[in-house]
C-alpha cells in the first residue's frame, strides 16, 4: 500500500516542485537546473564505472571487505541514475546520495537489515561452496598425475576437448 502511494505522490510533488521553483527562478533557469544535474548524473555514471570495477578488484583480492565498496559504488549509480531522471526531488536525493557520510550512514543503517554471506574459508578466496549432502570428512580417493606445462607429453582424449 505504501509503494502505491508513493507511486502517485512521487510525480504530484515533482510537478509541485517544478511549478514553485519555476515560478521564483523562470522557466530557463528552471530548465537548465534539470539539465544540468542530468548531465552531472551521466557524468558520475561514466566516472564511476572504472572505480567500482577497480575497488571490486581489491576488495576480492582480498584487501578488504568487497560488501562495503560494492554497497558503496551502487548507492552512487543510484545518485547518477536519479539525478539524470527529470524532477527536482530526484536531483535532491541524487545529491546526497554523493556525499560520503550520507552514504556510509544509509549503509549502516541498511546492513542491519541485510546480511551478506560468503562461503568457503574466507570470501575473498575461490573455495567451493559445499555439495550439498556431502559429508565434511568424506575422503575421496582419486589418482592424478602431473603434466609439465611446457612439455606435455601425455595426449589424449579427456572428454573435455575435441580432436
Amino acid at each position: 500500500m505504501w509503494f502505491l502511494i508513493l507511486l502517485i505522490a512521487w510525480p504530484l510533488i515533482e510537478i509541485g516542485l517544478f511549478v514553485e521553483i519555476g515560478g521564483r527562478l523562470g522557466l530557463w533557469p528552471t530548465l537548465g537546473l534539470v539539465l544540468g544535474t542530468a548531465a552531472l548524473g551521466i557524468a558520475v555514471l561514466r566516472a564511476q564505472g572504472d572505480r567500482a570495477q577497480a575497488g571490486l578488484r581489491q576488495a576480492m583480492a582480498g584487501i578488504g571487505d568487497p560488501a562495503v565498496p560494492l554497497a558503496e559504488e551502487a548507492l552512487i549509480l543510484v545518485a547518477g541514475g536519479l539525478l539524470i531522471l527529470p524532477g527536482l526531488l530526484t536531483d535532491v536525493f541524487g545529491l546526497l546520495l554523493l556525499v560520503p557520510p550520507v552514504r556510509r550512514l544509509l549503509i549502516a543503517r541498511l546492513s542491519k537489515r541485510v546480511v551478506v554471506q560468503g562461503f568457503g574459508q574466507g570470501f575473498g578466496t575461490m573455495a567451493q561452496p559445499p555439495r550439498p549432502g556431502a559429508d565434511p570428512g568424506q575422503v575421496i580417493d582419486g589418482d592424478f598425475q602431473e603434466v609439465d606445462p611446457k612439455n606435455p607429453s601425455i595426449k589424449g582424449n579427456s572428454g573435455w576437448t575435441r580432436h
